[in-house]
Parts: structure tokens; C-alpha cells; sequence
């Protein structure tokens, strides 16, 4: 959006604040707010603010930072009120020497985006976010607003207010969704967002969580998207689906592929399976995770991939004949909604590209209940399989140069971060712990 449009809603719609925005290395939102009046210069100069005290940044010394918004992203945020009325831009953070941040999340899937350009690719991205709506009047116990199952319909539902008042609110984003439903747990829901350059996507699901936050802050119910809130109900995933464009033509259809996909996209598949282990550190990024990445309720587990197999790690959907050649793409199954959406699509997206890059061939798909396979079974078939603990999954990102590599400078920090978390965790004295050896 150019500046002086910029100019004309802030002065047009009254507006009083601007929410300037950012990610920490994790995927927290990060907020500064200034008077609207400050517009011009903000958008000229940028902000400086301490950057020492967010996480994974930099040390106390290299505190001095600069916020500078993208023009792009500046959206009035249709649930202030008047006389507060706010706007907001998401940010790219920048040194005081004048370059970019290397342990920017958004900086580092810019640059995985620079590299597929140079290929001669576009990647494009959608997302399905699943969360759970929890009574408030009830927490700390996680209690479900109801007792319905996948795509049941209720004509007076509070979630499906809360669903209805957030599709409304993501156009004022430039954010189209796709549709929401039920989802299998009680009390589960899920938003599907139109895939859109993955730049555009990971700013998405940042604005569709803090959509969330906002239209049920002051409601009676809480949203949830912790990857396994609830024991003996299903976690919460972050599907994400992937495709690589060129000059408006999809890459990876093929009419004679298998599964209607072409060798490029079978490359890009391959590259995923091959890193999925180190992957895992990044999609599936809490302890909290690999509760949900267990046998018996749809979560991947097991390396490998398929069209009707929903225990496949990635899935090929199906496709009506007419929109084929538009919508076929793969799905990546185990992410899921803690992961920072910047670093998550910078890591699929390097991964795909070694294997287009090596000319990686992928096993033969499987279409049977991996779930019900032995280990013989497996071994015959080649599967590998998913880290069982986030401990597992930070081994397997150490060892690999790939991944690593994506994450730049943050790589360190980030092994940091999380080790620290893990063992946190490991010194923990759970209520299972106490119930079952007390």
C-alpha cells in the first residue's frame, strides 16, 4: 500500500494508534503501540526499541534495534473502538548498522524465498489451523464448550459466532479463508486459510491467532491451540499445504504423475521425508508437541506418504478433474499451531528444494492403516519414524547441516532455547507421576 493511501485511512478513519508488530524467534507476537500521528515518520525512519529482552534476539550489548514496517501489511483492526481505533503494520527488524536481522523470523523465510526465486519458483502455501474453545468460568480445567463431533452443525452455537466474527474480520487483513468446522474433539474447531505466497501465509496465521485472541478476550470462551490440551481428546494440528508456481502455472501437476503430481513435485516430497526428523524441531516445537504425535488419532507419526492415508506424514488431496492442474500440492501433516509459521515454511521450503536440487526420488506411497504395521512391516516398506519427544527431535536437528543452515544465525539460539526447555521439562514432577507412585 502505498504511503500516502496510508495517510488518507489514518486520517479518514480517525485513526488514534498504531500496533507496530513482530515475531520473536518462537512465534510470539511482539507489539509496540505509538500515536497514529507519528505515521509518517514511522514509516520513513522506523522505530528504535530494545530488542535484548526478546527471545532469541541478541545479547544485552546488541540491544538497539529498528522496527520498520512493510506498507503491506498496514490494516485497520476492525474490533477497536472509536476514539482508541488502531491500525496495524507487521515489522521487519533491522541492525543499528542498517541491515537485517539474521535471527528475524520473517528475514529468514525471506531469504529461503529469494533462493526458490532464483530457481525459478514461487512457493506458495495455505494453512488449516485447529484450536479448541474452552468455558472460561471453568479454567484452569480445560472444559469444552460442548459435546459435538467432526462437522456437526449447531444453529445457535457461540463458537460458531466467535468462527463467523473472525472470517469477517480477515479481509480487513487481505486474508481470504476457506471455510470452518467442527473439528473431531469436543469442543475442537478449525479455520482454513486460502494458500497465498508464504510470506503472506506465515503473516496470516500470525493475524489469525491474534484475531482469535481479540474476539474471544472478553467472551466466555478461550481459544486454545496448544498442540494436546486434553488428555484422550485430539491435538490440535497445523496442516500445511505447499506448491511451487511459475508464471501462474502450478509446478507440481502432472495429468500421467502419480497422483496427478510431476517429477518436480515428487522431488520437493522426497527432499521433506528425507529431513523429517530435523523438521520436527522446527513444526513441532514444544514438549507439549509429541503428545499430540502419537498412534490412534490422525497425527503423523510414521515417514511417509500417501493420497487416502491419514496416518501419512504428507498427504496428496484429492481434486476435482476441472481444478486439478490449480490445486494440486502436498500436505504436510505434523505441524502444528505453537510453531513459529516463518521458520516452519522456510524449513519445508529448504528441505523440498534440496530434493528438487539432488533429484531425490521418494519411496512408493502407502495407502494402508500405518498405525496397524509391525515393525517388520516398517522395515520392509522402509519407514522411518517420527521423533518421540522434543529431546529426539533437537538431536536430530543438530545433526542436521541442512536445516540448520535455513536458520542461519538463529540456530544456535534457537538449540539453546529449546534444550533448556527439555530440560525443563525433565526435572518436572507431573500430577500422572503423582497419582501413579504416590
Amino acid at each position: 500500500m502505498r504511503k500516502n493511501q496510508i495517510g488518507k485511512i489514518i486520517k479518514n478513519q480517525n485513526i488514534s494508534f498504531l500496533y507496530l508488530q513482530f515475531s520473536d524467534l518462537l512465534g510470539q507476537v511482539k507489539n509496540i503501540v505509538v500515536p497514529a500521528t507519528k505515521w509518517e515518520s514511522i514509516l520513513e525512519d522506523g522505530i528504535w526499541f530494545d530488542g535484548s529482552s526478546i527471545e532469541g534476539f541478541a545479547r544485552i550489548a546488541e540491544s538497539d534495534m529498528r522496527l520498520c514496517p512493510d506498507p503491506e501489511t498496514f490494516a485497520v483492526l476492525p474490533w477497536t473502538e472509536e476514539g482508541r481505533k488502531a491500525a496495524r503494520f507487521i515489522c521487519n527488524i533491522f541492525t543499528p548498522s542498517g541491515r537485517r536481522l539474521p535471527a528475524d523470523p520473517r528475514f529468514i523465510l525471506e531469504k529461503m524465498l529469494v533462493k526458490a526465486k532464483r530457481l525459478g519458483f514461487n512457493f506458495l502455501a495455505g494453512a488449516e489451523f485447529e484450536f479448541y474453545l474452552f468455558e472460561r468460568e471453568a479454567l484452569p480445567q480445560l472444559k469444552p464448550h460442548d459435546d459435538k463431533s467432526y462437522f456437526d452443525y449447531t444453529p445457535h452455537s457461540r463458537a460458531a459466532a466467535i468462527c463467523e466474527e473472525v472470517i469477517n474480520s480477515l479481509p480487513y487483513f487481505g486474508i481470504e479463508a476457506e471455510a470452518h468446522h467442527h473439528e473431531v474433539g469436543l469442543g475442537q474447531h478449525e479455520i482454513d486459510l486460502r494458500y497465498d505466497n508464504a510470506l503472506k501465509t506465515a503473516d496470516n496465521i500470525m493475524t489469525l491467532k491474534m484475531t482469535l485472541k481479540a474476539f474471544t478476550g472478553k467472551s466466555d470462551l478461550k481459544a486454545v491451540w496448544m498442540p494436546k490440551p486434553v488428555f484422550g481428546l485430539p491435538g490440535n494440528g497445523l496442516h500445511i499445504h505447499q506448491s511451487l508456481w511459475r508464471e501462474g502455472k502450478n509446478l507440481f501437476f502432472d495429468s500421467q504423475g502419480t497422483y496427478q503430481l510431476s517429477s518436480l513435485a515428487l522431488n520437493f516430497l522426497a527432499g521433506q521425508l528425507h529431513h523429517a526428523q530435523a523438521l520436527s524441531a522446527i513444526i513441532s516445537p514444544t514438549v507439549n508437541s509429541y503428545k499430540r504425535l502419537v498412534s490412534g488419532f490422525e497425527a503423523p507419526v510414521y515417514i511417509c506418504w500417501g493420497q487416502t492415508n491419514r496416518s501419512s506424514l504428507i498427504r496428496i488431496p484429492k481434486n476435482i478433474a476441472k481444478k486439478a492442474a490449480v490445486s494440486a500440492r502436498l500436505e504436510y501433516r505434523a505441524a502444528d499451531p505453537t510453531a513459529n509459521p516463518y521458520l516452519a515454511l522456510a524449513a519445508l521450503l529448504g528441505a523440498g528444494l534440496e530434493g528438487i536440487i539432488k533429484k531425490e526420488k521418494p519411496p512408493l506411497p502407502v495407502e494402508e492403516n500405518v498405525y496397524e504395521f509391525n515393525q517388520n512391516q516398517l522395515n520392509r516398506k522402509g519407514i522411518g519414524v517420527l521423533p518421540e519427544s522434543l529431546g529426539e527431535a533437537l538431536k536430530a536437528l543438530k545433526e542436521d547441516k541442512l536445516i540448520l543452515n535455513i536458520l542461519g544465525d538463529a540456530s544456535k539460539r534457537y538449540l539453546e532455547i529449546k534444550t533448556q526447555e527439555w530440560e525443563e521439562f525433565l526435572i518436572q514432577v507431573t500430577d500422572w507421576e503423582k497419582e501413579k507412585y504416590l
